[in-house]
């Protein structure tokens, strides 16, 4: 005999579908802008593309925070707020430098592993204790990392340590954000904005090249992509457990292999899929680990948090 389905599990289960679809959408979105960063910074420096894509994304964010009556104002800790923005800065500028020479997946998947980082990090600046469980599967994504860089004097190339220095970065913003995750998030993105388009100011003059109307509009379609994507992304977490959508983020290593191959001709190879594949699998794992963490009551940890980088 069925038993009828209560409103507030169809209430759940309806939040939750529309949760995953919204994730999937962002990440792609987040790929999509990827793909159209990498066919600018072939051209115009990575100092004019954030310059460019930083107005456009002001141009969207300050209207959508004066409607929302979001006050403008300097937040409480705003030296840990400024070592945010550096670090969130230093991420995007090492994401577009190494897609200059780096196929996407390959990028991409030194980004995957940033959770990795989180983890490990998290215990020497945050003082929590990992059990062995989390401790396995931090090593087992450094394995990933290896596998995929395969370092050697042959391959250990210089756009490569860009892009791990990135994503090292980009771990340490994850960790600053969640210091600071009473602040809300138009105050967070604005400030990541705002670095971008600071060092864009700073470096676009020296390798300046007047875009076309075309590449102009693709400079500042850039921007408004990126904002569509985090909206998407957050959106997401606000209506769905971040256990429930957060592996959908990993969609992106697929999406940067299909559209990297279809747009640049780029061909993965195989070891660096391998290590894409460990990679996922230990971050998976650590979700996992908090998400049953926060079930027996403990507050869950950025890994949780999505991945996606500000790109």
């Amino acid at each position: 005999m069925s038993h009828p389905t209560s409103p507030s599990v169809n209430k759940v289960r309806s939040g939750a579908l529309v949760g995953i679809g919204l994730m999937l959408l962002g990440t792609f979105m987040f790929s999509v802008n990827d793909v159209m960063g990498k066919w600018l910074v072939a051209t115009y420096s990575v100092g004019q593309v954030l310059l460019l894509r930083s107005i456009a994304a002001l141009m969207i964010l300050l209207p959508l925070m004066r409607q929302q009556k979001m006050p403008l104002r300097i937040p409480p800790q705003p030296g840990l707020h400024a070592v945010r923005i550096v670090f969130s800065t230093l991420e995007v500028a090492c994401f577009y430098w190494a897609v200059t020479y780096l196929p996407l997946a390959d990028v991409m998947t030194y980004y995957l592993a940033a959770p990795i980082y989180v983890a490990a990090f998290a215990a020497f600046w945050l003082g929590e204790k990992i059990d062995m469980p989390r401790i396995i599967a931090i090593a087992v994504g450094f394995v990933g990392v290896l596998i995929a860089l395969r370092p050697s004097s042959a391959t250990l190339s210089l756009p490569a340590i860009i892009a791990i220095a990135g994503s090292l970065f980009y771990s340490l913003l994850m960790i600053t954000t969640r210091k600071l995750r009473d602040t809300d998030d138009g105050t967070l993105v604005l400030g990541q904005i705002l670095g971008s388009l600071i060092f864009g100011i700073a470096a676009a003059p020296f390798a300046w090249v007047t875009p076309g109307w075309l590449d102009l509009a693709g400079l500042f379609l850039l921007g408004i992509v990126s904002m569509a994507a985090h909206a998407c992304v957050n959106r997401s977490l606000k209506i769905a457990p971040a256990s429930v959508v957060a592996p959908y983020q990993y969609t992106l290593i697929i999406w940067a292999i299909v559209l990297g191959y279809l747009a640049f001709g780029d061909v993965v190879e195989f070891w660096t899929l391998v290590g894409a594949a460990v990679i996922c699998t230990a971050g998976l794992v650590l979700l996992l680990l908090e998400h049953e963490a926060a079930r027996r009551g403990r507050k869950a940890k950025d890994i949780e948090e999505p991945i996606l980088p500000e790109a």
